[in-house]
């Protein structure tokens, strides 16, 4: 074919593509008009008004469970309300009014920690002089009430109307009533505390129900900026179960996000964050955490959501299982508080002046806390309500005893002395003292006695009949600091290793202050300035029954994963120490202890089971209303002894006597043995999760 008649059959083909690209060049010349010249305006302000944010997503906390998997503190779903600055409209002051009036008629509270009474004649909430020893929540509310003075540029004798006037005029709230202005106050100061601003969003309230959350939604036109947000809330099923334990879930303190900013934006924190405050929350924080997720919302000005979108899902926090029988431990908890309320029936003196006290059980094989028990005690999900209370008991309920009171051991003591004397050999298991009950070895000192006249005796009789002289000799004989450094390696006046915060106490020694040598015989029967708490003398019973080998204690038994239930961690049984025994030195020292249970202690001598325990009733130093001196009651005890599965450590406050606390230690025994069987077959020991 001649190209001339190609070109004809081409031409036609041709001006449709050029009419078909013409078409579409018009389509978008009169979108370009119509964006740019018709509509340019109202989609420049559309623009311009549309911003996105990003929000976190908390991840849900991991829960505690027991070592049999059943929830001590979980996470039930709710809702909090936000306040978004870039999204706020109107007067801030009014806005928080409304949302404050909406709360009252629903019953409900806000976020506002401003220690001051909420009606006139307005006042601080806590005495900023009062002493905090033992009470770590005053001495923080302590801190705060002194860093609000100073950041009003008041002095530290500022009343609560001068530190209130200050506030009214930074936060222009002359127009509103007294009460109305120290409600906004609080909030508004709560707000700079919590750095509320474009990024940081603020926490006004948690936990708010769906009547509010149904009322704020009703307004939203008008309260711009405040947002329904969902999220996870700390419970306890059972608030009385370690409370003392397991800590706190709340907001991060303002003090702590100035002390530790870098640090915990590092880990990923905002300041309106939720974090574990103290005891095992706040221990095993980053375990149980999760990793939060990223949501980006689009807005535009009058707040309607244009597009939302899941940027990053969070990952829930791990699962904490304890070492715990939640069982056994509230056995433990009624025994204890149980055996006060028995003693408090008792003559003056003789018990009736008991009030609090702790006792603590360890599983001997692993160093695992089974049950750790505080008297008096209190309802973790009544915390925050009834903290003004709690903290001006008399009794301190909020003091943790098991972990954090010092005591002095008394006899409790002696089995230590022994064990170093035969290790030594100072003396063996058979050889004799003669016991005179006066002590009178050491020349131009007031001599020291013992409570009866016992004559030769040996080890086995020593710690039977608890011979105060047969522990003079030994201890003057080993030198203070000789068995105080081997008391410690038994773990006494040492921190066990306990995953929360527990005292280390003080084992006496020739570095004391007024140090003489008659603290050598005074601190061999576990006297003078010798002070342990209950978990460390529950840890020294576990090293006699297990001859030497001591374990670290610990509360946690291992993480798993929330969602799969998969092991991520097991904490095994970890030895702290080793103490080498080729002198039979433990069997004569349990054997000792045998004969005290069988031979020597009402509560104890016909159990059915063979126990190996020593009493203790150390001296206070106090005397009540009558003149009477008080003395507490403290024991030692492990069971069976053929092959030992628990260790107990108790301390009964103004008891009396040891003898006090040896009745107690049957109740728990037989809680542990037999309560759960109703046989005389002891319970099969658990396991962590299958």
């Amino acid at each position: 074919m001649k190209p001339k008649n190609q070109m004809k059959r081409l031409a036609p083909r041709i001006w449709v593509m050029i009419a078909f690209c013409a078409a579409v060049m018009a389509v978008f010349v009169l979108q370009l008009i119509n964006f740019q010249l018709i509509h340019g305006e109202e989609y420049l302000n559309k623009a311009q008004s549309t911003q996105t944010y990003q929000f976190n997503v908390s991840a849900a906390r991991g829960d505690i469970v027991d070592r049999y998997g059943r929830s001590i503190a979980t996470n039930r779903t709710g809702y909090k309300v936000e306040l978004s600055k870039g999204m706020m409209t109107g007067d801030l002051n009014d806005t928080l009014k409304e949302l404050v009036q909406i709360l009252q008629s629903a019953g409900e509270s806000w976020n506002d920690t401003l220690l001051m009474t909420t009606t006139e004649p307005f006042e601080f909430t806590i005495d900023q002089t009062a002493d905090s020893s033992g009470d770590s929540t005053l001495a923080r509310h302590q801190k705060r009430l002194a860093k609000l003075k100073q950041d009003f540029g008041k002095q530290s004798y500022a009343t609560a109307p001068e530190v209130l006037e200050s506030m009214v005029e930074k936060y222009k709230l002359e127009k509103y009533s007294p009460e109305w202005q120290r409600i906004l106050a609080g909030i508004r100061y709560q707000m700079e505390l919590e750095g509320f601003g474009e990024r940081n969003n603020f926490t006004f309230a948690s936990e708010v129900s769906m009547k509010t959350v149904s009322i704020i939604k009703e307004r939203s036109l008008t309260l711009t900026g405040v947002e329904i947000v969902e999220t996870s809330t700390r419970v306890y099923p059972d608030g009385t179960i370690l409370p003392h334990v397991l800590g706190t879930v709340g907001p991060i303190y303002a003090e702590d996000w100035e002390k530790d900013k870098k640090e915990l934006k590092e880990k990923g924190y905002e300041m309106d964050d939720l974090i574990g405050h103290g005891g095992l929350e706040g221990a095993i924080e980053d375990s149980l955490r999760g990793d939060d997720g990223v949501k980006m919302v689009e807005y535009s000005k009058d707040g309607t959501i244009h597009r939302s979108w899941m940027q990053k899902q969070p990952k829930p926090g791990n699962t904490a299982v304890l070492t715990i029988n939640m069982d056994f431990q509230k056995r433990v908890d009624a025994a204890l508080a149980n055996r006060i309320h028995t003693l408090q029936k008792n003559a003056p003196g003789h018990g009736k002046e008991a009030n609090a006290g702790a006792a603590v059980v360890i599983d001997v094989k692993t160093g695992g806390i089974l049950a750790l028990s505080n008297y008096p005690s209190y309802d973790l999900n009544l915390y925050n309500e009834n903290y003004t209370a709690y903290s001006q008991d008399p009794n301190k309920p909020l003091v943790n005893r098991a972990l954090q009171g010092m005591y002095t051991p008394g006899s409790t003591f002696k089995p230590i002395v022994g064990l170093k004397g035969i290790l030594d050999g100072i003396m063996t298991p058979t050889s004799t003292v003669n016991c005179v009950r006066q002590y009178n070895v050491i020349p131009g000192m007031r001599p020291p006695s013992c409570l009866h006249h016992h004559g030769p005796t040996n080890i086995y009789y020593a710690l039977e009949q608890s011979c105060n002289w047969y522990f003079f000799d030994v201890g003057r004989r080993l030198g203070i600091d000789n068995f105080g450094d081997f008391a410690k390696r038994m773990g006494m006046g040492v921190k066990t290793g306990v995953e929360v915060g527990e005292a280390e106490g003080h084992i006496t020694s020739s570095k004391d202050e007024n140090y003489t040598y008659g603290y050598v015989l005074m601190s061999a029967i576990g006297q003078q300035d010798t002070l342990v708490t209950p978990v460390q003398l529950a840890t020294y019973a576990a090293t006699i029954a297990n001859k030497g080998v001591r374990y670290r204690t610990h509360l946690v038994a291992g993480l798993r994963d929330s969602a799969t239930g998969e092991l991520v961690k097991n904490y095994d049984a970890e030895v702290v120490d080793v103490i080498e025994d080729n002198a039979g030195a433990f069997d004569a020292i349990e054997q000792g202890m045998v004969r005290m249970a069988k031979n020597n202690s009402r509560a104890l001598e016909n159990y059915p089971i063979t126990l190996a325990a020593k009493t203790g009733t150390p001296e206070r130093g106090i005397k009540n209303e009558y003149g009477k001196d008080l003395y507490n009651g403290a024991l030692i005890v492990y069971a069976p002894v053929e092959d030992p599965e628990i260790a107990i450590g108790i301390i009964l406050e103004n008891s009396g006597s040891g003898a006090a606390a040896a009745y107690l230690a049957k109740d728990i025994l037989d809680a542990y043995f037999f309560e759960n069987t109703g046989t005389l077959e002891p319970e099969q020991a658990g396991v962590l999760l299958p």
